[in-house]
């Protein structure tokens, strides 16, 4: 028997592979023979680049660059092992984590951090790029990016405009002659799982300003600014990006990507499936098992449980969830794929506990699991209708 262990992380809990690792450990214990493969998966958010540096052998690079308000901070980065692809999160240099509470501003923060890794990566001779966009504390249109990379943004007094999305409206002229040449001669892949245009009430102000921090009023100015960048956008550029689907991730950073990028937008587990090569890990597999912190109807649209059970349920394998809670809507769940969801809260516990323990209870969950799995297989084995006598 083989099975194919394909978690993400357990947000602010557990990494993708010890998740895997936890789980394999419950699964071994009921049997020892059973052939298990990991594959630590991800959707283009926090992971994104452990799991393609662990399927792919490759390695870690760290760089010191400007955070979402302009402080020194260590990012990290992966290069692939296989083609020297560069991996980035931009929540490693401008992310909502780097932020306290009280810090959150998208008036003021800045992606410039992000444009520094992208620098960092080209001088080491990285000319492909994939890009996970989830986790931005910024609202700047990755005008901070583009700064970063040589690209001038003026006002009208020919002065370089201060970071942060407050700013945009003052925007007057772009300048493109300082952008890095290699910068043109790179492939950017985004990872972005999100769908909604750079303006209007399902734009990136709208929907993600407030968890930056951004009252009401912030949003509506923010807003109205992104509109001003934009049209200088397509002033300078003919493009608009104004209502691109994918345009208002990550702050509107999806939109600078679109104007200024030799880029393609693809769903970010899709990129972690083909870079880790989960199709051909399948083949033979009786069973896969994936999970993630939270499921509920959201896990549908793309996450990595319903990828991974999408990819499984094409090829014929039934696809088990492992997940910290269980939210509403997950009936939906069962059309794409994933036949069960086990939760490893196995008493009553509050969150941390939960996230305190979160090894243990998988392992625990999935030696469960996997006791009622192989004992159904051997009551179907002995008598075929095992299932319809217990129903009746």
């Amino acid at each position: 028997m083989k099975i194919v262990i394909a978690p993400d992380s357990f947000k602010g809990s557990i990494s993708a592979r010890k998740a895997a690792l936890a789980i394999q450990e419950g699964i071994l214990r009921v049997g020892p023979d059973i052939e298990t493969v990991i594959v630590p998966m991800a959707d283009g958010g926090e992971g994104t680049v452990e799991s393609l540096v662990d399927a792919t052998n490759g390695h870690l690079q760290e760089a010191v660059v400007k955070d979402p308000l302009g402080r020194d901070v260590n990012a990290v980065y992966g290069i692939l092992g296989h083609d020297n692809t560069c991996v980035i999160e931009i929540a490693s240099a401008s992310g909502l984590p780097l932020l306290k509470k009280e810090e959150r501003n998208p008036m003021l923060t800045t992606s410039y951090g992000t444009g520094q890794l992208i620098l960092h990566a080209l001088d080491k001779g990285c000319r492909k790029f994939v890009i996970g966009l989830g986790g931005s504390g910024t609202n700047d249109g990755g005008a901070g990016m583009l700064q970063a990379l040589g690209i001038r943004l003026l006002d009208s007094a020919g002065d370089d405009l201060s970071f942060g999305g407050g700013n945009l409206n003052l925007l007057a002229d772009i300048e493109l002659n300082g952008m890095d040449p290699r910068v043109r001669e790179a492939e950017f892949i985004i990872a972005c799982d999100v769908d909604n245009p750079l303006i209007g009430l399902n734009g990136a102000s709208a929907v993600y300003g407030p968890q930056k921090g951004a009252t009401p009023e912030m949003v509506e100015l923010l807003d109205s600014n992104l509109a001003h960048y934009a049209n200088r956008i397509e002033m300078k550029t003919n493009i608009s990006i104004h209502h691109n689907l994918g345009a208002g991730s990550a702050g509107g950073l999806g939109g600078a990507f679109q104007a200024f990028f030799n880029a393609r937008m693809e769903r970010g587990i899709d990129i972690i499936m083909k870079q880790t090569g989960l199709k051909q890990k399948l083949d033979g597999a009786s069973l896969v098992i994936t999970g993630e912190g939270q499921i509920d109807f959201q896990t549908a649209r793309g996450k990595t449980p319903a990828g991974v059970a999408q990819l499984a349920k094409s090829l014929g394998i039934p696809t088990f969830a492992i997940v910290g809670g269980i939210g509403s809507g997950i009936d939906q769940l069962r059309t794409i794929g994933i036949e069960a969801v086990f939760s490893i809260v196995n008493k009553p516990m509050d969150i941390e506990e939960a996230m305190k323990n979160s090894y243990d209870l998988l392992s625990s969950t999935a030696e469960q699991v996997m006791r009622v799995y192989i004992s159904s297989l051997t009551q179907l084995s002995q008598k075929p209708d095992f299932f319809r006598d217990c129903i009746l």
